[in-house]
């Protein structure tokens, strides 16, 4: 694995935030990139260094107030990567919303793990997934908090705990071989040839597939890489994960799975004062075991893989 908090120490000074900045900007078209560079150096700095310090941070503070700080680091660590690519962000007031929204009145019965977001159609949410992942829209405008949990790899043991796993292994991220087990066409209603065209909009190109009694097997043209659905890689493992429940099949990066649910997790903190201190500290329900776990993958998920983009976007820049 790249050592990403290595990364974030090199970008740490004006020469070289300077110096990867005009080599992001030389790639666009009708900008002075190395005006452009200076007079964004200090401001990609900033938030490179608010958004680490607000996890590290929140890693030593009590539960109670760290969804706020985790949620606040990605914000700024996603304004760095958008620096990269859009030199004049933000270029209107209306993108330092949130562009999330949440139920403002709690159900009597409310639980977290049925509660929903509604994505809006103006902020940073929707800005970051047009500029920074190439998606114009998601499929969902409200979406439930467990099916955004199911999305995430590194849960999947806890709702085999639960109920049943949310996910299937299908390959190893680095390498162009996938499988899938036949019995997965059952959840999606499909044979195997109508599985196969469904999937492939969402791969490199199909070098070549067969099936078995068990198995649908197929080689890729290239790897997978990033952890977009409907394919979600663990970071630890780099298994590559994939949704049992057709319902799951969304093509949403990773990345803004872990922003609606922090989003929703720090307006709780913030505004549901005695909702969340009573889960805290009864720990009542699944929320709290489900949350808590969360908690800790995000915290070194989300630097690791927005990080990971700065790099990747390096390499891009040497090779052009």
């Amino acid at each position: 694995m790249k050592d990403i908090k290595a990364f974030y120490t090199y970008l740490n000074s004006q020469q070289t935030a300077q110096q990867y900045l005009l080599d992001c900007y030389q790639r666009l078209d009708g900008i002075d990139a190395e005006a452009k560079s200076y007079e964004n150096c200090q401001t990609f700095m900033y938030y490179l260094d608010h958004g680490n310090k607000f996890y590290e941070n929140g890693k030593k503070l009590d539960l109670t107030v760290r969804p706020v700080l985790f949620f606040y680091g990605m914000v700024h660590l996603i304004k760095a990567c958008l620096v990269t690519l859009r030199p004049d962000y933000p270029e209107s007031t209306s993108l330092l919303a949130h562009g999330v929204s949440a139920r403002k009145k709690k159900k009597k019965q409310y639980t977290f793990m049925q509660d929903e977001v509604k994505v809006q159609h103006n902020g940073l949410f929707p800005y970051a997934l047009e500029h920074l992942f190439s998606a114009k829209k998601l499929s969902f405008e409200k979406i439930k908090m467990e099916d955004l949990f199911a999305f995430i790899p590194e849960m999947d043991v806890l709702f085999s705990f639960h109920k049943q796993p949310m996910l299937t292994a299908a390959g190893t991220a680095g390498s162009p071989l996938l499988q899938f087990p036949v019995k997965l066409l059952d959840h999606y209603h499909l044979t195997a040839n109508a599985f196969i065209q469904r999937i492939q909009a969402q791969l490199p190109k199909i070098k070549y597939s067969d099936v078995d009694k068990s198995m649908i097997r197929m080689e890729l043209s290239a790897p997978i890489t990033e952890s977009k659905g409907p394919f979600f890689i663990h970071l630890e493992s780099r298994e590559i994960y994939f949704p049992r429940n057709r319902k799951h099949f969304i093509p949403i990066p990773e990345i803004m799975v872990h922003y609606l649910l922090l989003y929703n997790l720090s307006m709780l903190s913030r505004y549901e004062t005695e909702w969340w201190g009573e889960l805290l500290v009864t720990k009542s329900d699944m929320d709290y075991p489900f949350i808590h776990h969360f908690l800790k993958i995000t915290a070194t998920k989300i630097p690791e893989l927005l990080g990971e983009r700065l790099y990747n976007h390096r390499k891009e820049n040497q090779q052009s």
